[in-house]
């Protein structure tokens, strides 16, 4: 017997598949490194920051409003929602997807459907062609933001799984600021070249995502469920045993996944009705109100409309306007680093309670400076409120705008995609985690069509609705949702068995720790009530 990360082995207990020697579909070597095979498919998740600052750069651009015949601000929130309206779309369509093609070809497709949509928006010349590219690249960030999380989660070991679906977020935030840096360099050039250029150079990531994924392995949970369980034992070994199908590690997870697959093959078929059964249904409301309030927080409104939060603080001139915004996307990468270090040491609980109040604080803060100091006044035309000759408030309020942006980045950012991609069951993985980012891109859609409407109408009092959502979610956290981190996949099955529905913080971390001989008794008592 042997002790490894405080898990007991017990080698000479189990006599695993012998080695089987097969043509690969992948390069070993780079499936022997975890964080490659991690961080490689967050591309996808890159996808959807390069849209978030491909339109928010180009918002106060002369030839982008030009070209588009000077949107009204339902227009251009309409505009701006038609790629959130096309990720709900791919989303859902991960429901078929990822359990017919599997998680790499799911991936592979995303970034084909992105190069599509890219090459529509470059070329727009129209609203409704600039509509049409968003909708169907929206579909690969509704793909995409799906299924990457879910293969993370299942090639990762539990020690570094929440780690490595963090870098998920991580990726959004390079994506947002390197296209918003290509914006802002692209600026100086005149006429409808200063946004042709990032929306065509956007392509370049996804054409690196579809060929470089070739060489990385299929999920081994997938393959164990399409009975295909050498090839999983080989990719298993690849990526955690050095090669080694005897490695202890390996055997240990092999047998949790195939003892995970084969109990949830008894209880029925995959199908969506499995969604609506004790024990998944309050996973699934978990999950989906995750990403609502993920969404409600207020920071997606914050990033794509950051332009118009600044003006109406008094933030004058294009491009001190552009650079103000830079500085919030540089804050909002820099923060995620540390969650993304210590997610799985901080726990996912802590993380949704206490970056949901700071949140709340800040944007409080920000509707308090902007009623007191603001005023109505004319912007671009248009009649709005904002703050006129007073450089401390509008200070304060970028100040605040950063303080926000940095306490979601190190918190509600990476955790909200950690934590649905690792509470289902295998059977309705694929389902379940669609349906939980379909919400996140239902409520990013029915926001990126308001907030301009919002910020026109009811000004102020926009920062104030957020700022009430963070609290509401805060106290839903707190009383419902459990501890996940640092546990396998199929031990999380028993910390949802233990209850606790409204009293979340009951559940202990030890729940659901498993070693190699319970794993093994677990599979003997199946193979006896079987022959029963």
């Amino acid at each position: 017997m042997q002790r490894l990360d405080g898990i007991l082995f017990h080698p000479s207990s189990v006599s695993p598949p012998p080695p089987v020697n097969m043509g690969k579909g992948y390069n070993a070597r780079i499936a022997s490194n975890p964080y490659i095979v991690g961080t490689f498919a967050c591309i996808g998740g890159g996808l959807f920051g390069l849209d978030i600052s491909s339109m928010s750069a180009a918002l106060n651009n002369p030839a982008y409003t030009n070209t588009f015949n000077n949107p009204t601000a339902n227009a251009q929130g309409a505009m701006v929602a038609s790629m959130p309206a096309g990720s709900l779309i791919g989303a859902l369509s991960v429901t078929y997807l990822g359990d017919k093609l599997g998680r790499k070809k799911t991936i592979i497709l995303a970034a084909l459907f992105w190069v599509i949509g890219s090459i529509l928006q470059c070329a727009s010349v129209n609203r409704g062609m600039l509509v049409v590219g968003r909708i169907i690249a929206g579909n690969s960030v509704g793909i995409s933001s799906t299924v990457v999380p879910v293969y993370q989660s299942e090639i990762a070991a539990p020690e570094i799984r929440g780690r490595l679906v963090a870098f998920q977020q991580w990726s959004i935030t390079w994506g947002i600021l390197l296209q918003y840096f290509v914006q802002f360099g692209c600026s100086y050039i005149n006429g409808t070249a200063s946004f042709r250029i990032p929306w065509g150079l956007q392509m370049i990531p996804a054409i690196i995502l579809a060929f470089g994924m070739i060489a990385f392995p299929e999920s081994p949970r997938w393959l164990v469920d399409h009975n295909r369980e050498a090839e999983a034992l080989e990719i298993l070994a690849d990526l955690h045993g050095g090669g080694n199908q005897q490695d202890d590690l390996v055997v240990l997870e092999f047998e949790e996944i195939k003892s995970q697959v084969y109990f949830e093959r008894t209880e029925g078929a995959k199908s969506w009705s499995d969604l609506l059964k004790p024990g998944v249904s309050r996973r699934v409301v978990l999950g989906s109100s995750l990403q609502m309030w993920s969404q409600l927080t207020g920071m997606n409104v914050m990033m794509y409309y950051v332009v118009y939060v600044f003006e109406g603080a008094g933030l004058t001139g294009r491009r001190a306007n552009l650079i103000a915004d830079s500085v919030q996307y540089v804050l909002n990468v820099a923060f995620t680093v540390p969650a993304i270090i210590y997610i799985d040491k901080w726990g996912r609980r802590p993380m949704f309670i206490y970056g949901c109040l700071v949140m709340g604080f800040w944007l409080y803060l920000v509707g308090g400076l902007q009623a007191r100091f603001g005023q109505w006044g004319t912007l671009n035309g248009a009649t709005t409120w904002v703050v006129i000759n007073n450089p401390a408030a509008t200070k304060a309020i970028i100040v605040c705008s950063y303080c926000f942006v940095s306490s979601f980045a190190i918190t509600m950012g990476p955790a909200s995609w950690t934590y649905p991609a690792e509470i289902f069951p295998m059977r309705v993985r694929a389902k379940a985690v669609s349906l939980s980012t379909a919400t996140n891109w239902l409520f990013n859609f029915a926001l990126a069509w308001a907030a301009p409407p919002m910020l026109a109408n009811i000004q102020w009092k926009t920062y104030f609705v957020f700022g009430t959502f963070n609290f509401a979610a805060c106290i839903h956290f707190f009383f419902c949702f459990p501890e996940t981190a640092q546990r396998s996949l199929e031990e999380i099955e028993d910390v949802f068995a233990q209850g606790h529905e409204y009293s979340a913080w009951a559940v202990s971390r030890s729940v659901g720790k498993k070693d190699l001989a319970d794993v093994l008794a677990h599979k003997v008592d199946e193979k006896e009530s079987v022959d029963a």
